[in-house]
């Protein structure tokens, strides 16, 4: 005669190991999960350093335009000075700014129009920090009322 299995000792055999499986199973997602998430906090942090130098560009570049339409338009009576291709690079003093220049401001005198003077002043700011390098352009139109 067999001796009495019971159903429970049948099922409690063929289930060992489920627990192993299950606590792997547990993990591995965990870990995808993880490294999925550090991958999308490098990128965001990538994103935003690019975002702020590219801002201190926009600012080198506006300084730049700023400083060419003081040249056209000086405070005092004075002679006219719009020349092309003019480097502003003396922002090393200017906190934010220290590793940017303003090139390329260019100064355009277009067509009189009714005793107008246009003007059209372009400025390009470059910034390089640490290996990242980025570069925006500005437009100024501006005119001279005689």
């Amino acid at each position: 005669m067999c001796p009495k299995l019971s159903i429970r000792t049948v099922i409690s055999d063929k289930q060992r190991g489920s627990a192993l499986v299950l606590a792997l199973f547990i993990i591995v997602v965990t870990t995808l999960l993880g490294a999925a998430l550090v991958r999308m906090i490098s990128a965001n942090s990538e994103t935003i350093v690019y975002e702020v130098i590219g801002t201190r560009a926009y600012q080198a570049a506006q300084a730049g335009a700023q400083r060419k339409l003081s040249e056209v338009f000086p405070l005092l009576p004075g002679s006219v000075q719009c020349t092309q291709n003019t480097l502003y690079n003396e922002f090393s003093t200017v906190q934010g700014l220290e590793n940017c220049v303003a090139i390329d401001v260019d100064c355009v005198e277009g067509p009189t129009v009714d005793d107008i003077v246009y003007y059209t002043i372009t400025s390009t700011g470059q910034c390089n920090v640490a290996e990242v390098f980025t570069s925006r352009t500005i437009e100024i139109k501006a005119r001279r009322l005689e």
